[in-house]
């Protein structure tokens, strides 16, 4: 049930991705351009974030009070709920508002999954369940995509309207993680968590206090620095890997709209002089002057939109394997020795598919950077609990993963502002592409501080969990 909850969890998220974009341009007013439209595609994923680690503070906490079964529940409810009430959204200012509670759910949800995953079962299958929870992130991602591609596919044939796409996909989202509620109502707590409580109040242990988190050195600095761990990795993914689709997406849509314009010159210099085509490439001034059919337009950007979708499938196919090989790693040569070599292959990694993807056959990257990239997670999840007590393990680990987002939340941000800063400069498409490429470049050298923060963290290979 954790495993469902966390997978759903990221489905609901993959939707977002895919369609923020879509959503944004129908309830942004019009004469906002496409770089407009990004930069606020930016604010909304910054806003989702800050809910994100304003949900895990508040019920991490709860659920080392009250119970993780019974937080997981409500935490599911509220996410599921709210992102079906996005596809109502008729402005900016209520999306935002519906991405933000989405987010406080969502928040929750990871630290309690995994603690009530770490507090059930034996030492010799806890690495491994966590790490397979975790890959399972990447099953829900795919769904998103397969989902998008059948929404999609009913649009282009007139089932669905066009404009309704977005909406259709926030509300499929929500229905199976709202049906997982059900199922979790009968859920019950762990022994171990259950036993602990009980004897907590007759000794007067505080469960879930971040009094006693900060007011212990050790568990202190476990935190601070675990914080520092998931930062890289959250803005490497949030504020960078996750803008993938829309480079996949521009890419494509000025490959395709340049090959449509030299076909356009081609007939026009044929008809003028009689002449056989001389096979010249357009140049990026020409967009202005050949004006392409609408019908051409439509069918550009659903090509790209398709490819889009793709995208995001491949990316998550990698990273499904990238957290089953983190996970070995991590058995085998320690948690510290995994992460150090995952961050730098992450940086690595991010770097050449900004750079180098310049085509539909360049596809096959994004499994290379989602393999890499998210292999970091599979460590968070496996490594953070292995951090905290028990009356505190949902609080630290929440406060690691999800804290760090109010700094990650400066993310996307960042790369909006960075990226609009450097296509004012540019001149024509290509050039606007390649400061977004430039952007998420200089971005990338986040990953270097999660490889400074694991050397200020404990081994915890093979010790049992703190109680």
């Amino acid at each position: 049930m954790a495993s469902l909850a966390w997978l759903f969890d990221c489905l609901d998220q993959q939707i977002f991705i895919l369609v923020r974009k879509d959503a944004l341009k129908h309830l942004l007013p019009p004469t906002m351009d496409a770089s407009q439209v990004g930069a606020y595609s930016g604010y909304a994923t910054s806003i989702f974030m800050i809910g994100w680690a304003t949900g895990g503070l508040i019920f991490g906490s709860v659920g080392d009070w009250f119970g993780r079964a019974k937080t997981l529940t409500l935490t599911v409810l509220i996410y599921s709920i709210c992102t079906g009430l996005s596809a109502f959204s008729t402005g900016w200012i209520d999306f935002a508002i519906y991405r933000f509670i989405t987010g406080l759910g969502v928040g929750g949800v990871f630290g309690l999954a995994v603690t009530l995953v770490a507090d059930s079962l034996p030492a010799r299958s806890r690495t491994g369940a966590l790490g397979l929870l975790q890959a399972l992130s990447a099953v829900g991602n795919i769904s998103s995509g397969l989902i998008y591609l059948l929404v999609t596919s009913l649009s282009k044939r007139e089932v669905i309207a066009s404009n309704m796409s977005w909406k259709v996909m926030f509300l499929v989202g929500a229905l199976p993680a709202f049906l997982c509620v059900f199922l979790q109502m009968k859920m019950k707590e762990p022994e171990a968590w259950v036993k602990a409580r009980k004897e907590g109040k007759v000794t007067g242990v505080k469960f879930g206090s971040y009094a006693e988190l900060f007011g212990n050195p050790v568990l202190r600095w476990n935190a601070l620095f675990g914080m520092l761990l998931c930062v890289a990795g959250i803005i490497g993914v949030w504020g960078i890997g996750f803008f993938a689709p829309d480079l996949v997406r521009d890419v494509i849509t000025n490959n395709l709209t340049q090959q449509e314009i030299a076909k356009q010159k081609a007939t026009i210099d044929v008809s003028a002089t009689g002449a056989q085509p001389t096979g010249a490439q357009p140049t990026d001034a020409q967009p202005a002057v050949i004006e392409l059919p609408k019908d051409v337009k439509a069918r550009i950007a659903d090509e790209a939109s398709t490819l889009v979708a793709y995208n995001g499938i491949l990316q998550n196919i990698g990273a499904f394997f990238g957290m089953m090989t983190f996970t070995y790693i991590a058995q085998s040569i320690g948690r510290r020795n995994a992460f150090a070599m995952a961050f730098i292959a992450a940086m690595i990694a991010t770097v050449g598919y900004f750079q180098m993807f310049n085509s539909p056959w360049h596809l096959w990257m994004s499994s290379v950077m989602g393999f890499f990239q998210m292999a970091l997670f599979a460590g968070f999840a496996i490594y953070l609990p292995e951090l905290f007590p028990l009356r505190l393990r949902s609080t630290g680990t929440s406060f690691c993963y999800n804290v760090g987002r109010y700094v990650a939340a400066s993310g996307p941000i960042t790369l909006g502002l960075l990226a609009l800063s450097l296509a004012a400069k540019a001149k024509s498409t290509t050039e606007k592409i390649d400061a977004f490429r430039d952007a998420c470049s200089y971005m990338s050298v986040i990953f270097l501080i999660g490889l400074i923060a694991v050397y200020f963290l404990p081994e915890t290979k093979d010790k049992p969990l703190p109680e």
